[in-house]
């Protein structure tokens, strides 16, 4: 699930300045020239919004002049202002995408809100953040919902994503459940359980999970035999693998997944009591899916 990221330490607004003063000897200079007051408040209205599409429209004298804002994205040049701006944000040190909580070094960035559409902020730097292929391919240009309501979780703005916003409910039969939920953590407002219900159908994070959920359900099964084998206590371990799980996000998939597993007594008590099945067939039945 998505992680709160900390803002990227640059100044937005006097990037505008810059990168106006530097066209001052090309062909566009009169148009940025024109623009620069404009320009800069539309970033600081973007940062007031907090990039809410819902409330930061397309602005009509950007999306005319596209390519002059697109390329200073897509081809800047090596003394560009942007340039180191654009290289700093696309350092691989996250293990982890942060639109959806999956483990693995996101190879790309995302602009929040599309370049195409909001050309304006193709280089503005809290409208860019890394984000793994599978996400982008699932995000494309999308926005908004049918209703006007804004799709995507803000990793730089949304605040409550410092706490775990998703619960997982596993189902029985606990030798092999046959079903699986992610939803909305209770603890949140109606209004921000939509929001994360619209984040995740349309990132087709539940269908994603899934795959991961049986994955990690059958090392579960075997880490439980293991346990009760060495005689230690089941809860404390599965603790142990909760607590390294958060080190990484309280929103990873594997944070999720551990404290749904701690939430459930009813599967604790399986895991503590029940004979566990075989794990060759529950193996053979993963990897046919």
């Amino acid at each position: 699930m998505v992680t709160r990221l900390q803002r990227p330490a640059i100044d937005d607004i006097q990037l505008v300045n810059q990168v106006v003063d530097q066209r001052q000897r090309g062909r566009n200079r009169g148009y940025f020239e024109g623009i620069r007051a404009s320009w800069k408040q539309r970033v600081q209205h973007y940062i007031e919004a907090r990039g809410n599409p819902e409330v930061v429209t397309p602005w009509a004298r950007a999306v005319s002049f596209k390519t002059r804002f697109l390329s200073l994205y897509s081809s800047p040049q090596a003394d560009s202002v942007q340039k180191p701006v654009l290289e700093k944000l696309r350092e691989r040190t996250l293990q982890m995408c942060p639109a959806c909580g999956e483990d693995g070094t996101p190879n790309t960035l995302d602009h929040y809100l599309p370049k195409t559409e909001f050309p304006d902020f193709a280089v503005t730097a809290v409208n860019l953040f890394p984000m793994c292929d599978t996400c982008q391919g699932w995000k494309l240009e999308k926005v908004l919902s049918q209703d006007g309501e804004r799709l995507f979780l803000h990793p730089y703005f949304d605040e409550f994503l410092d706490q775990q916003v998703l619960q997982l409910s596993i189902g029985e039969p606990y030798h092999a459940p046959a079903s699986m939920e992610l939803r909305p953590s209770v603890n949140l407002s109606p209004a921000l359980q939509a929001l994360i219900t619209r984040h995740i159908e349309n990132l087709g994070i539940s269908t994603r999970y899934y795959h991961f959920f049986r994955e990690q359900y059958t090392h579960l099964l075997g880490s439980a035999a293991d346990i009760r084998e060495e005689e230690l206590n089941m809860r404390q371990q599965l603790t142990l693998f909760r607590n390294k799980a958060r080190r990484k996000s309280i929103n990873s998939w594997g944070h999720i997944f551990y404290e749904s597993v701690l939430a459930n007594d009813p599967l604790l008590l399986y895991l503590e009591t029940a004979a566990l099945p075989g794990l060759e067939p529950w193996m053979q039945a993963c990897a046919a899916e």
